[in-house]
């Protein structure tokens, strides 16, 4: 899951639903991006960038500060 992504969206008041209407893509595409089961073009994360105010790198992390057991 993208907790940076649902946390940022939730600090700005946003429902997945304003989200997606913002992006112009559909809820489900979006609660996809969000949970980190899809990628999402590079467009969307510049536009969510925009909106939200931080940089897409940050957004983008799945299970930020975690690290690989390799």
């Amino acid at each position: 899951m993208r907790n940076n992504l649902r946390q940022a969206r939730k600090s700005k008041g946003m429902t997945q639903q304003t989200m997606a209407d913002k992006l112009g893509i559909s809820l489900r595409y979006y609660q996809q991006i969000e949970a980190g089961d899809r990628t999402g073009d590079f467009t969307i994360w510049d536009t969510l960038e925009d909106i939200i105010g931080i940089h897409q790198r940050i957004l983008r992390e799945t299970n930020p500060g975690k690290a690989d057991n390799l």
